[in-house]
């Protein structure tokens, strides 16, 4: 039953729900639940102010006894609240090495992923976590001391997607006054007071020696970053219109184009490459580049690589999935989500139709050997260009067709059962295998 928010910490904290319309009356919330002071109050709030909670628990396996105990608390206390609890056990160490992050990065991607696989089943309407103020303002310095952009001077966001933080008005000192007064134990993480990691540097010696300057300085950035989230939305609006007006159509799944000339700032193009994983640093590297531009030029993020080209900057991401395919009979064969390759065989006789199109080529089938294989050109290919009698090589080929470096790694080729190049997917078919004269049976391969 919803109490009355008289109380003045759940007054605050249901103003700022309301304020940003982070959760809605009747609709069902995931809490995630630590055991800590921040999550168990969070959790006694919701529940207070009225809302339907599902609670869940990570146990990552990393601090021992400690890990198992924070569990059980977590379950009696959804217990003793009646509220249902869903708890996931991850090998975290095993996650990190596999994929070569930190701990903490592990963590993370554990967490969100588990977070929103449990949403969807639950039909949950969004997840509520326990950021609060002094969060926001240690994420601002953060990015400050690592340097950033305006959107990291704006502290944590009280939405991300799905992702709510009904507690980013509220500091820590306030969650444990209220604990405490309500007569509510949690747990302790006791990694949170050792300061071996930049934030929990910032937590225990950087801000204590500024609220010496300032008492009310996690206050008055507070405000700072709530100001300069206003600002960032009117600076999208701009930015938007300037990246809308550099961008190109470049008519390939998952590829932009921006025209270097209308990239007109080093800020212009860190707000493009943000969006594909590269960091201020490598943005400003990549500038310097920039300003004697030359053609294939590439830069890499953990995502996209990036190319120069032409007077374009071009970005894909590093790999678009595709695997070789073994095609042993006539078909239509699924290339990516959005290409197929269609492969038919049709007696050469008065209702054959050649269509010209650089997207099909025609071939001489008792010329194939069966079955045709479509992979990446690679080192070494080469082909008779349709029209020409001596052999090329593919990447020759590619070279005098002006062809960037990002075409010319996915360009595909269409080979016979001897790994012979029957078409240049899209560019040329080979004169080996031409229709002539003596043609009774026409193998057409078209790629759309």
């Amino acid at each position: 039953m919803k109490e009355d928010p008289g109380h003045p910490f759940l007054r605050k904290a249901d103003s700022f729900i309301r304020r940003h319309k982070l959760l809605t009356d009747g609709e069902l919330c995931l809490v995630a639940l630590s055991g800590g002071a921040d999550s168990v109050a969070l959790l006694l709030t919701l529940q207070r102010l009225g809302f339907r909670l599902h609670a869940a628990h990570c146990n990552f396996h990393l601090r021992g006894e400690e890990s198992d105990r924070d569990e059980q608390f977590c379950r009696l206390l959804c217990q003793r609240m009646s509220i249902p609890l869903s708890v996931a056990h991850f090998a975290t160490r095993d996650y990190a090495q596999a994929h070569h992050v930190s701990i903490e990065m592990a963590a993370r991607a554990l967490r969100y992923d588990y977070f929103e696989r449990l949403r969807e089943d639950l039909g949950a309407a969004a997840i509520a976590v326990a950021h609060h103020r002094d969060d926001s303002v240690e994420t601002m310095l953060l990015n400050l001391i690592r340097g950033t952009g305006l959107h990291g001077l704006t502290g944590i966001s009280p939405r991300q997607g799905k992702v709510v933080r009904p507690l980013l008005c509220v500091s820590r000192s306030e969650i444990e006054a209220v604990l405490h007064e309500w007569g509510e134990p949690f747990v302790t993480d006791s990694s949170n007071g050792v300061d071996d990691v930049v934030r929990n540097k910032i937590r225990l010696r950087l801000l204590p020696l500024m609220r010496e300057i300032n008492p009310s300085v996690a206050e008055s950035l507070d405000v700072t970053a709530s100001r300069l989230r206003q600002v960032a939305d009117v600076f999208d609006e701009a930015m938007d219109r300037r990246v809308e007006e550099a961008g190109v159509e470049t008519g390939i799944e998952g590829r932009a184009a921006y025209q270097l000339d209308k990239i007109a700032d080093e800020y212009t193009l860190f707000y493009i490459l943000s969006r594909y994983g590269f960091t201020p640093a490598a943005a400003e590297s990549i500038y310097a580049c920039l300003q004697t531009p030359r053609t294939g030029a590439l830069f890499t993020s953990s995502t996209h690589e990036a190319l120069t080209d032409r007077g374009l900057l071009l970005v894909q991401p590093k790999d678009d999935g595709f695997k070789p395919m073994r095609l042993p009979v006539e078909g239509k064969y699924m290339v990516t989500e959005n290409r197929w390759l269609h492969i038919a065989v049709r007696p050469m006789d008065e209702t054959f139709c050649m269509e010209k199109s650089p997207m099909r080529a025609y071939m001489d089938a008792d010329k194939v050997q069966l079955p045709l294989f479509l992979r990446r050109t690679g080192q070494g290919d080469s082909f008779v260009p349709f029209g020409m009698k001596g052999r090329k090589l593919v990447s020759d080929f590619l070279t005098d067709q002006k062809v960037n470096l990002f075409d010319k790694r996915s360009q595909l080729v269409l080979t016979d059962a001897d790994d012979s190049i029957l078409w240049v997917v899209g560019r040329r078919a080979d004169n080996r295998y031409r229709l002539d004269s003596s043609t009774k049976r026409v193998l057409i391969a078209a790629f759309g």
